[in-house]
């Protein structure tokens, strides 16, 4: 029996990834490339773009190569539709459109942020987490009810990953290979805790303030070498991750659920997986995270959840195969949650959920 094989395209931030996946999970292949800005400068849309133009093409004939597929075996197209930057999802979106006409493969438009979740479940093999995603652009307490991945909770402001990858351009640490990554290790020698604005307002949370206080904090503090750029990353990490542990660990309990998923390119961090580890076993559940590979942005992830829908009948159309850079986790409807047979391809395809 044949598998089914997707080919995945995700762009919408400073990395560009092409991923060949299975529908029962296998990654096939998953390269990618980041975008690397000099300390202290972030990426702009103009910039990210080209580079991801530069390298698609060297990454797809990766792909297939490592995969030891070619583009006859491929059964859909899949790329992310948002939300993201705009000059770098046009990328995929017009790559992915081309592909389809020049292989006659179906689109599907996939949501970063359910394509996060769904690649976090199977990895992990996590059923029904409440999922806390935290990346550059997005942070957000989700969990799955009545066919939608549903929002309890997220920031008013900015994203999590935003105000650490700000804070990092402060101190003018290394963008490679993220900025998150660096205030991470920089915070492992932090000694001294320093009082931050702790900004929850029920299931939401707010960062711009706190990112605004440690950017005069640090400059007043580091110039009477009151504390050390350490202790300043090790006081913004413990503040910002207790606020996320504390709006998870409130839609647990509105949830009744005991397990947590943690996703995105901020759920590498080993702090935060750590603090909600914790939380976790002290209410009798589980912790389910994943290392970089899977959590940060990448074209398996877009593959794998575009090919779920894909199973269960869902195609975009040519002209509708755009691009948005806002798209809500919970317009989604998750047809491949429900508790049915897939309804198309002769029966081929499994249920995932």
């Amino acid at each position: 029996m044949k598998k089914m094989i997707a080919l995945g395209f995700e762009g919408s931030a400073n990395k560009i990834g092409v991923g060949v996946v299975t529908l029962d999970g296998t990654i096939l292949s998953n390269p990618r490339h980041t975008y690397i800005t000099p300390p202290g400068q972030g990426f702009l849309p103009r910039e990210t773009a080209q580079h991801h133009l530069q390298h698609i093409l060297p990454l797809i004939k990766s792909a297939l190569k490592t995969a030891q597929i070619t583009p006859d075996e491929i059964d859909c197209l899949c790329y992310t539709k948002g939300p993201g930057m705009g000059a770098p999802l046009q990328v995929a979106a017009v790559v992915v459109r081309i592909l389809s006409q020049l292989w006659k493969k179906p689109i599907v438009a996939v949501n970063h942020c359910v394509a996060h979740i769904e690649m976090g479940r199977i990895v992990t093999g996590a059923d029904d987490p409440v999922v806390l995603y935290v990346s550059g652009g997005n942070t957000q307490v989700i969990a799955y009810s009545e066919g939608r991945y549903q929002i309890f909770g997220e920031t008013i402001d900015i994203a999590v990953g935003n105000c650490l990858d700000r804070f990092a351009r402060v101190l003018t640490l290394s963008n490679d290979p993220n900025p998150g990554y660096n205030i991470e290790q920089l915070a492992k020698k932090g000694e001294q805790f320093i009082d931050l604005p702790y900004v929850v307002k029920g299931m939401d949370v707010s960062f711009s303030g706190i990112l605004s206080y440690i950017e005069a904090t640090a400059v007043e503090k580091l110039k009477n070498n009151e504390c050390t750029p350490a202790d300043l990353c090790y006081s913004l990490q413990e503040t910002v991750f207790a606020m996320l542990v504390e709006i998870t660990e409130r839609a647990m309990a509105h949830c009744d659920t005991k397990d947590v998923l943690i996703v995105g390119g901020v759920g590498c961090n080993e702090r935060l997986q750590e603090m909600m580890r914790t939380m976790c076993s002290e209410r009798g559940g589980k912790l389910f995270a994943t290392d970089d590979r899977y959590c940060i942005d990448n074209g398996a992830m877009i593959a794998y959840t575009g090919l779920l829908a894909y199973a269960h009948g869902t195609v975009t159309p040519l002209e509708e195969s755009t691009f948005t850079q806002r798209f809500r986790t919970d317009e989604v409807h998750a047809i491949w949650r429900q508790k049915k047979e897939p309804s198309n391809m002769n029966g081929l395809m499994q249920e995932s959920s």
